[in-house]
């Protein structure tokens, strides 16, 4: 069984809005760019484990994440880099296999690269404007798992064409089995999919990847979102025993965190404080639950974190973080966060690299 021992790590998620007028504090595409980069590399300053960016397409927020991801982790030492999530029917999956096999090399395997289906969009069957036809699902579900897999098969090695006849510009042999290069040899081991029901975690337990549970869940029967995501991640655990996998699974949940230090954060964040429970709504046409917003003071967090089944059931805690209010801002929200109440949850501030899973016995 899973063998838990707090939360090991945490880092940010940030959500990457920019617009708005300039003279009202709106920002650019290239300052909300900047800026993640100077949080990334201030939140690998105090220890936080992972910087993680969302990826949508038409609309103001990140997408294209990899150029920002490069770039954060040549900047950075030790702080994880990664995506939650990209958008599988918006990717080619033997490109996507090349860059991400590039930057974990780029990164020294410093990677958390998480990938799903994707959330709903602003654009009409979006996808299909980047050349991806053929869907039958109105969500583009049906491509979205066909391209993993074969994402999949691609960052293991399996060979992905042939060799021609004459092969030309590498040492190959006529009809020889061609893997896409580079290639990761680990790489396989820090994919992470974003799963937003029971069902799709157990699946990921069957493919022995690690789980990113959603910032909502495609259900809503009632209990806690929590508790919800605790039962989730239980069946994933589950699953990924029963399917035999023997390497050692890692698990994130996310959540909105303010700790209330100074009068400023007091102004800024107390007000949210009032937020006591989840929400329910339509999204995707499923009665969902969204998580609810944390702010109080450390104390308080602490005590309400620790009553949260899924933060205290998983390993990884990912805080969103309010990206378009500036760096300096988002950098005090992690720093409190880290000084004040992640180690009354286990947490040791980063000064090796990225975390390793619970150990599987």
């Amino acid at each position: 069984m899973i063998r838990l021992g707090g939360m090991k790590a945490f880092g940010f998620l940030s959500f990457g809005h920019y617009g708005g007028d300039p003279s009202r504090g709106g920002l650019s595409a290239r300052q909300m760019l900047h800026d993640a980069l100077d949080i990334a590399v201030g939140a690998d300053e105090l220890g936080v484990n992972n910087a993680s960016f969302r990826v949508h397409h038409f609309v103001p927020q990140s997408a294209a994440p990899f150029p920002l991801l490069a770039a954060a982790a040549a900047r950075t030492q030790r702080i994880e880099v990664g995506t939650g999530v990209i958008d599988m029917r918006y990717e080619n999956p033997l490109y996507l296999a090349e860059e991400a096999a590039a930057l974990d090399l780029l990164a020294d395997g410093r990677v958390a690269l998480g990938v799903s289906r994707g959330s709903p969009e602003p654009a009409d069957r979006g996808w299909e404007a980047f050349g991806y036809t053929g869907s039958t699902d109105p969500r583009g579900a049906d491509i979205a798992r066909a391209k993993f897999e074969l994402f999949l098969k691609a960052i293991s090695g399996e060979p992905m064409a042939r060799a021609a006849e004459q092969p030309y510009g590498a040492p190959v042999r006529p009809g020889q089995g061609l893997r896409v290069e580079p290639h990761s040899e680990d790489l396989v081991r820090r994919i992470w999919w974003g799963a937003g029901s029971r069902e799709t975690a157990e699946s990921t337990g069957r493919q022995g990847l690690n789980l990113m549970s959603s910032t909502l869940l495609t259900e809503a029967t009632g209990a806690s979102f929590g508790d919800l995501q605790a039962e989730q991640i239980e069946r994933y655990r589950a699953a990924f025993r029963e399917a035999g996998h023997t390497h050692t699974p890692r698990v994130s949940v996310s959540r909105s965190v303010f700790p209330i230090v100074t009068q400023q954060d007091k102004m800024l964040f107390g007000v949210r404080g009032g937020q006591d429970g989840d929400q329910i709504g339509i999204i995707d046409g499923h009665r969902s639950t969204f998580g609810r917003t944390y702010a109080g003071e450390p104390d308080e967090l602490i005590e309400q974190l620790q009553a949260d089944a899924a933060v205290q059931a998983a390993d990884t805690l990912m805080l969103t973080i309010p990206s378009q209010a500036g760096v300096d801002l988002n950098l005090h929200i992690l720093e409190s966060f880290a000084q004040y109440v992640a180690p009354a949850l286990g947490w040791k501030p980063n000064t090796e690299g990225p975390v390793q899973g619970d150990p599987v016995s």
